[in-house]
């Protein structure tokens, strides 16, 4: 075991599916290091769902706030000096933030996976890697300390009030839930409110399931559920805007599978253990799908290299993001209905 640093600083501010990555890193640390202490700059949305893990110091960085939120991030520091910082976010905001951080090391992305001057920022990189889920590149910040995460685990907290908010949706009576949280924060990733009508639908008819439709108080996630509860013929029971991050995760694990797109939510729900139908064209499911388990998901990305870029997904750069009009088009509804079929057919995994 390599020696033990005092401090470490990570500097991940978002977004939420990300932060939800980070978990297993901080947990690897604390395993590894429990006397270390841990300083995380994070967002003001992401703290929400991460902000009361035990033994680490948060940092919030309100973007919306401009210079100030800068300013704030820099006099909460202001003094202080770290053995390392772990710098795992490579967008020119983030790189400009991390100025606030004074760190004997500077550890950074390698150079192919660098952008916006980011090499510029740190000192040290993690190991070049590429075909590795963001999850793992998360995790190889570790490996220039001499450690290496060789378990995942999250255990974010779960207040006892979201749980028993969740507990009261639905009772437990035995009628498998679909869950749907249709909406992801990048537009041209979402999928048709018909499409989904259509599987829910056939859900609550074929399958006889309970359809949750779920989201935050967004207005374009609120327009995207509407849209999906009237162009179904049957009803389901809408909590958009009322689940909040935290009772997100209490209501996921209830739930037979969830159906979402890539998104925040696709790895809250796989953080806490709950089964994830994904809908993947524009992105690529084995770098940014649900971790633990992708049996469950349609993969229509390289349909989407084919169609949009003209040569097969293998031939494009390792993340590549499709996020063209229509490319989630690809996903059909008998995709996902052959896939939401074969998951609740299986009765434990």
């Amino acid at each position: 075991m390599p020696e033990t640093l005092p401090s470490l600083c990570l500097l991940r501010t978002s977004a939420l599916g990300d932060v939800t990555h980070v978990v297993p890193l901080v947990r690897t640390l604390q395993t590894a290091w429990p006397s270390t202490r841990l300083t995380w700059i994070i967002g003001k949305l992401e703290r929400k769902l991460v902000g009361d893990i035990a033994g680490v110091e948060f940092v919030t960085f309100d973007k919306s706030a401009g210079g100030a939120g800068y300013r704030a991030v820099r006099r909460e520091l202001a003094g202080r000096r770290f053995d390392a910082l772990l710098h795992m976010q490579v967008a020119l905001r983030s790189n400009l933030l991390s100025l606030a951080v004074h760190a004997d090391r500077r550890i950074g992305y390698d150079r192919a996976r660098s952008k916006d001057l980011h090499g510029l920022f740190v000192r040290e990189r993690i190991p070049a890697r590429t075909g590795e889920h963001v999850l793992d590149a998360l995790g190889s910040f570790v490996e220039p300390l001499g450690l290496k995460q060789t378990r995942v685990r999250w255990d974010i907290p779960i207040p006892g009030d979201a749980r028993e908010w969740a507990a009261a949706q639905w009772p437990e009576d035995g009628q498998p839930v679909l869950v749907i949280s249709a909406a992801s924060s990048h537009a041209l990733r979402n999928w048709g409110a018909e499409r989904y009508a259509a599987v829910a639908d056939h859900a609550a008819q074929a399958l006889r399931m309970r359809v949750v439709l779920t989201g935050g108080p967004s207005p374009a996630e609120g327009a995207l559920g509407d849209a999906i509860a009237s162009r179904m013929h049957t009803k389901p029971l809408d909590l958009i805007g009322k689940d909040t991050l935290k009772r997100a995760l209490a209501l996921y694990p209830r739930a037979a599978i969830v159906l979402t797109p890539d998104s925040g939510p696709m790895h809250m729900a796989n953080a806490v253990g709950a089964r994830v139908l994904g809908l993947h064209a524009a992105s690529n499911p084995a770098r940014s799908g649900p971790y633990s388990d992708r049996r469950w998901c349609v993969d229509r990305y390289d349909d989407a290299a084919r169609k949009f870029l003209h040569k097969p997904a293998a031939e494009i750069p390792w993340g590549s993001k499709i996020e063209y009009p229509g490319v989630m088009d690809l996903v059909t509804v008998d995709d996902v209905i052959e896939k939401l079929e074969a998951a609740i057919s299986v009765t434990s995994d």
